[in-house]
């Protein structure tokens, strides 16, 4: 049997020698808390563990820093295992036992013990928290927490740090505990995972040394399926099902230590279990809810972030304020409110007198609605003691039993409220974030979209505070680095505007903007039609009605008049109405570049000397019996209706025969013929001339339509950029009344808290003054009267009807002389007066006068009591 060791000279150079390992780093550290009434639960834990365990164990008690300890030779009798008092820098080994000294702090690194001298100036020394942090910071998963019989609360926050890194608790129960402060306080925080006797603790311990993570760290978590496997899909929908949380895209390694932790308590080896055992579990699917989240945090976290807030960010903030700005700040993941009250705290210490004068408000939000009735009621155990200095917890905090709460004054100022920050609309306008420890729990797409929401929600000159080990990833374009040791950063203002969604789920392809709406001519309608027509009729009367064509802006007939087969006739395909296409092709060029000429100069166009060939009147002769007509045409522009519409009103005229010796044998009536085969020379000359007019006529067609194609371009860019602008705007308003919802439903979550917490309070008041027999007014500052007692109705003969009325203006049956003047005195001068007074049926009575007080110390009013001292009756006081 190895030998037993207790504090010697020799102690630390026998360490290795006699002491089993299993490895620096590979091993289980248990660190035990009890006070100065736990030695019998410390004896009879040590005793029944198993020497060969492959854990350290590490006791830290309370013991008076003037005496010296003899607990560690108590130890030593009652286990095999080697014990020692801890000295400075010693290293833990597996399957010993290690004892804090009297007098001293101790923390933990790299399985290294420190020691330090115990500081004096905050208060109750919590030696268990200390410790309990550091470890859970060493050792993460690989620490376990006990918390054995004693006094006061401390433990409770170093176990909620072993919890919140993946380890395992234990608090002892209330049956085997001498005293049960210590157990009772860790288990009323929700921080422990077994209750037990220390046998069974000792029990358990052995079982989870046997476990698989006890001697090889990533055993369990690659055994552990990833995030794509069926059993995590289902825990993910469990949990997704009973919450309303999607913990799909956080942090996979945390969320397998979560899982890995519930697993361990349930005894269970293969998550297939575990999933089997959420299923048919709904208790376990919210323990592990609470697991998830690690609602883990204390007051002024890190002192040195609130010292730069102090020095950089409030002072920018103050500067950039304008007089009638509400001070706005935002605290997401606020757990149990520590955050939040700790920065108003700080914001409170830089104002200084200033800070009655500036409106603040202070915004802490958390997913967890248990944790946020905690921060509601601002209620903490008394080892804040080693994070809040003695001058703050006198200035900021009152004292009530089991700890401390924040003065009323600061909770005025805080509104909680159960919000998730990933898919609720985020609040907006606010001049400060801190987000601390949140986004190392998130994969980088949350953590992107986390950062997003921030800019959104910060005014400009805003700034944004990360964690030690968080950053701002991929979105450095959106917040400027401040300081970056302590992960301040303010807001870019010339940076492009994000799309902010508040949902995760990637939005498609929005419909609502649906297909490309092409813009249509609108039809002629009826009445355009008759007007036109009108119109038309009135102009061929004048013209002797010739064949005569009208045709609208994009050359399309509309109407004809005359006999226009010679000039038109359908062409072969689809049937069209546009002119262009039925114009004969001798008379194509000729009227395409008279209506482009029109249009262009907007003035009437006429052309002479067209040839037409014509197969004998039809269209359809051979080219042997074709001959050729020559006409003129007219082609004037005409704006009609109000909208000012443009059509075109072609004219044919058909030359008369000037010299019938060419063909004696038409009549004056008949139109002028020529020989198709006639002066081929002439012919071209004058098709080349017509080529060449309708080439220019289409270049500057084509110029006229490049520049109408550049200014509709241009158009349509700048009415795409003001589509854009107004798409942002409209963006911009609907992401602000979700925000103000928000808020509101916010503010109205904590007006209905505090209105039950009054309606609570003002019930308790209506019962204790029906309760009581004594005679009890209350009067305010203008001595009307605010509330009685029953009692006090019978003896001084009041009526509901006299509450408001002045107290002077009663006629009690009492008569006391100078009773008005004594309140009045109590009222100014604040101190209480006593005297007698007598009834009309000859009842003493004690008079007291009470100044009434406000939670702030104010005198409002005063509190008249009236105790019958009359032989026979019981002599009672206001107390009772």
């Amino acid at each position: 049997m190895p030998s037993k060791r207790t504090k010697d000279s020799s102690s630390s150079k026998q360490i290795s020698a006699g002491s089993t390992s299993s490895g620096a780093g590979d091993f289980v550290v248990v660190a035990i808390g009890a006070s100065a009434g736990g030695i019998e639960a410390v004896t009879e834990l040590v005793k029944h563990l198993p020497a060969d365990t492959g854990m350290g164990f590490v006791l830290i008690q309370h013991l008076d820093p003037k005496h010296q300890s003899m607990l560690t030779d108590l130890l030593a009798k009652q286990t095999t295992m080697s014990v020692f008092e801890v000295r400075h820098g010693m290293k833990i080994e597996a399957n010993n036992v290690y004892v804090i000294p009297p007098n001293a702090t101790m923390s933990i690194f790299d399985y290294v013990l420190q020691l330090q001298a115990r500081e004096e100036t905050r208060g109750i020394p919590m030696p268990i928290d200390h410790f309990m942090r550091s470890l859970a910071e060493a050792n993460g998963n690989r620490s376990v927490g006990v918390v054995l019989s004693g006094s006061g609360t401390d433990g409770t926050l170093g176990m909620a740090e072993i919890q919140a890194q993946g380890g395992v608790t234990f608090a002892q129960d209330n049956e085997s505990a001498k005293y049960n402060s210590m157990p009772h306080s860790a288990i009323a925080a929700g921080c422990v995972d077994y209750i037990l006797a220390p046998r069974h603790m000792a029990r358990e311990l052995a079982r989870i040394a046997k476990l698989p993570y006890s001697h090889a760290p990533s055993t369990v978590e690659t055994a552990l399926s990833p995030a794509d496997t069926p059993a995590m899909a289902t825990i993910f929908q469990l949990l997704r099902r009973s919450t309303g949380v999607d913990f799909t895209h956080y942090r996979q390694t945390t969320i397998r230590r979560r899982i890995q932790r519930r697993m361990l308590v349930h005894k269970l080896e293969r998550i297939e279990d575990y999933v089997r055992y959420l299923q048919s579990n709904t208790a376990e699917i919210k323990a592990l809810y609470q697991d998830m989240l690690i609602n883990v945090t204390s007051f002024f976290r890190n002192p040195s972030v609130f010292d730069a807030l102090k020095s950089t960010v409030f002072p920018s903030i103050m500067k950039h304020r304008t007089h009638d700005k509400v001070l706005r700040v935002w605290t997401p993941a606020s757990a149990s409110g520590e955050e939040t009250y700790s920065i108003a705290i700080a914001m409170l210490e830089y104002l200084g007198d200033k800070a009655s004068q500036i409106p603040i408000q202070f915004f802490g939000t958390d997913v967890s609605e248990a944790s946020v009735a905690k921060a509601r009621a601002g209620t903490y155990p008394e080892n804040i003691q080693g994070d809040v200095s003695t001058d703050r917890l006198r200035r900021f905090f009152v004292k009530v039993e089991g700890g401390f709460r924040i003065s009323k004054s600061i909770r005025d100022m805080c509104i909680f409220a159960q919000h998730n920050l990933l898919n609720d609309p985020p609040f907006s306008q606010m001049d400060l974030i801190c987000c601390r420890n949140l986004l190392i729990y998130l994969e980088p797409v949350l953590q992107n979209k986390a950062i997003s929401l921030f800019h959104y929600a910060t005014r400009p000159y805003g700034f944004l505070v990360l964690g030690a080990s968080e950053g701002l990833g991929a979105a450095t374009s959106l917040f400027n680095t401040e300081d970056r040791a302590h992960k301040i950063f303010s807001k870019k203002t010339s940076t492009v505007r994000q799309v902010v969604t508040f949902s995760l789920n990637r939005q498609a392809d929005r419909g609502e903007y649906g297909p490309v709406r092409t813009l249509m001519r609108p039809p002629e309608s009826t009445s355009n039609y008759l007007e036109a027509q009108k119109e038309f009729d009135r102009r061929l009367v004048t013209q002797y009605v010739p064949a005569t064509v009208f045709v609208n802006d994009e050359f399309e007939i509309v109407h004809t008049r005359g006999n226009v087969s010679r000039y038109l006739k359908l062409a072969p395909g689809r049937a069209s109405l546009s002119i262009l296409k039925m114009a004969r092709e001798s008379l194509l060029m000729e009227l395409r570049n008279a209506l482009a000429r029109a249009r262009k100069d907007d003035t009437t166009v006429r052309k002479q000397g067209i040839v037409i060939k014509n197969g004998n009147g039809n269209g359809n002769g051979d080219a042997k019996s074709q001959t050729a007509y020559l006409i003129n045409l007219e082609v004037s522009p005409i704006r009609m209706g109000p909208m000012k519409e443009l059509y075109f009103m072609i004219v044919f005229h058909e030359e008369k025969e000037s010299k019938p010796a060419l063909k004696p044998k038409l009549s004056r009536s008949a139109p002028k013929q020529v020989d198709v085969n006639h002066s081929p020379i002439a012919k071209l000359e004058q098709e080349l001339a017509a080529t060449k007019e309708y080439l220019q006529s289409v270049i500057e067609t084509q110029e006229a339509t490049n520049e109408e194609l550049q200014s509709a371009n241009e158009e349509i860019l700048s009415s795409n950029e003001e589509l854009q602008s107004t798409n942002e705007e409209l963006e911009t308003a609907k992401e602000e009344l979700q925000s103000a919802n928000e808020e509101l439903s916010t503010v109205n979550d904590e007006l209905r808290n505090r209105n039950a917490d009054i309606s609570t309070v003002n019930n308790d008041l209506t019962n204790l003054l029906a309760s009581i027999k004594i005679a009890v007014i209350m009067v305010a500052p203008d001595v009307t009267i605010r509330r009685f007692t029953p009692e006090a109705q019978k003896t001084l003969g009041l009526i509901p009807a006299d509450v408001g009325r002045p107290f002077i203006n009663i006629n009690p049956l009492i008569q006391i002389p100078n009773l008005h003047e004594m309140i009045l005195k109590v009222i100014g001068n604040g101190q209480m007066i006593e005297t007698e007074a007598v009834s009309r049926n000859d009842h003493r009575y004690s008079l007291r006068i009470h100044p009434y007080r406000t939670s702030e110390g104010k005198t409002d009013g005063a509190v008249i009591t009236l105790v019958d001292l009359s032989p026979g009756e019981a002599t009672q006081s206001p107390a009772e």
